[in-house]
């Protein structure tokens, strides 16, 4: 039998044991301050129903999921003449029923409409869950990825968006973060954009386009716009728009005035205000500030939001964004419940995690997954030893005893490779007098003392 080569799917990865403590350090400080904030925790499916997913992320983001061929002859039932036409994309919703989540968004809307009668609105739930995208795997982009969602449905009260831009503060600042940027706008100011130049049909186009200006610069929006059926004219008016520069509110009076004949550009602008007035309030200014900038370019291109929208990006690693979300109306009313508004927020685990390690910011903490390992020498000394493991690990304390008897020079590498900080030595000695020979791994130091001071002293 011929020998296959061990590998793993691009833009995937392996997790070692270190790599998982830092991972879950990230997921247990986000989820500590989504409870603060009243949220609880749900899970979905790895798999949805394709039709429940598509449609939902506009054009671009379709092309994206990853589809799961229908079980047995998956070809059996798919008329002769679409085989024969040999076109894939006719034929996905013959082969395929299934599809791998996206995002954690819609699943949680399709959830709410299936559990409606069980839950009470509004309703404040997060999911910390891998997704997947048939992205083109890059430096900070993979296929398979952590989500970490807050959203609230039911409800809205702008509060919620206020309180969303605490919770990127207050989460990115915990785990060491010290140079980053919450941005924020509107779709409605979108809308009131499109309105203005005369082409409201083409708002989802427009809104595609700019979001790239960070990547492809002015010129490069410009001929995408043209491309999707905007003039030059169009563009005239719309360069000083998306090249708005000064303080937040500066710019809300610059957009007053420019977006002073569309309704809906107004109701944005108003939006904006409030929830800036909601974080003043929460936050004054006496305490600290919020690092939170009016982006107009900001579009983040999925067709689902309709009010405010957010995007989280460090200044201290060259990197996308860190954090996104935004308001959604009506989105479950795909599946049949309507008029319920929602707002959330995701934030980028994988990405975060990239810069945590760029930036040495993972606490000593985050690398270590037995606290004290106790040596083992003979039968002698693994026989005592065994009752204080136990009585360590009823105190709480992660410890572990070597499994065999080894020279001193085996343990002590084997502990260091752990990066496991403390090490109980017993000998015969040790044995004989009751004080047991605790050695600090980093500082090399060793003091001699009884089993109940150690279990205090790691306590």
């Amino acid at each position: 039998m011929a020998i296959i080569k061990p590998s793993i799917p691009k833009g995937t990865r392996d997790f070692s044991a270190s790599e998982m403590v830092k991972r879950n350090h990230i997921f247990n400080t986000i989820s500590a301050v989504f409870k603060k904030y009243g949220y609880q925790e749900i899970q979905t499916p790895t798999m949805e129903n394709l039709s429940t997913l598509t449609g939902k992320y506009g054009d671009e983001g379709d092309k994206l999921i990853f589809k799961v061929l229908n079980s047995g002859d998956f070809l059996s039932s798919v008329p002769t003449d679409k085989l024969e036409a040999r076109n894939s994309q006719s034929l996905t919703s013959d082969i395929s029923e299934k599809a791998l989540r996206y995002d954690l968004t819609v699943p949680f809307a399709r959830y709410v409409v299936m559990h409606r009668n069980e839950i009470s609105f509004p309703f404040k739930r997060f999911q910390i869950q891998p997704v997947w995208r048939a992205d083109r795997p890059q430096k900070g982009r993979y296929r398979e990825f952590y989500q970490c969602d807050a959203d609230v449905v039911g409800s809205e009260s702008l509060i919620n968006e206020a309180e969303f831009v605490l919770i990127y503060h207050e989460a990115l600042s915990k785990l060491g973060l010290k140079d980053f940027t919450v941005k924020i706008n509107n779709r409605k100011i979108l809308s009131g954009i499109a309105e203005i130049i005369g082409k409201p049909e083409l708002i989802i186009d427009m809104t595609v386009a700019i979001d790239k200006l960070d990547k492809i610069g002015f010129e490069g929006v410009t001929k995408e716009l043209i491309e999707r059926g905007f003039t030059e004219s169009d563009i005239e008016v719309l360069k000083p728009i998306i090249s708005l520069s000064g303080s937040n509110e500066e710019k809300l009076n610059k957009l007053r005035t420019v977006l002073s004949t569309s309704e809906t550009g107004l109701k944005g602008i108003s939006e904006i205000e409030t929830i800036f007035s909601y974080i003043n309030q929460l936050i004054p200014h006496t305490s600290y500030l919020i690092p939170l900038e009016l982006d107009i370019t900001l579009a983040r291109g999925l067709n689902y939001y309709t009010g405010a929208i957010f995007e989280v990006k460090t200044n201290e690693v060259a990197m996308g964004s860190i954090g996104g979300g935004g308001r959604y109306d009506d989105l479950t009313g795909m599946f049949g419940l309507s008029d319920l508004t929602g707002v959330g927020i995701s934030f980028g685990a994988d990405r975060i995690y990239d810069v945590l390690e760029e930036l040495k910011l993972f606490p000593e903490s985050a690398s270590e997954s037995t606290r004290v390992l106790i040596s083992n020498f003979d039968s002698a000394a693994e026989n005592y030893a065994l009752p204080l493991l136990q009585k360590l690990r009823n105190a709480g304390i992660s410890a572990e005893i070597y499994p065999s008897s080894a020279k001193l020079k085996k343990q002590m590498s084997y502990a260091d490779d752990k990066k496991i900080p403390f090490v109980i030595l017993i000998g015969s000695e040790e044995m004989e007098t009751g004080l047991l020979s605790l050695k600090n791994m980093k500082s090399g130091e060793q003091q001699k003392i009884t089993a109940e001071q150690i279990i205090s002293y790691l306590s």
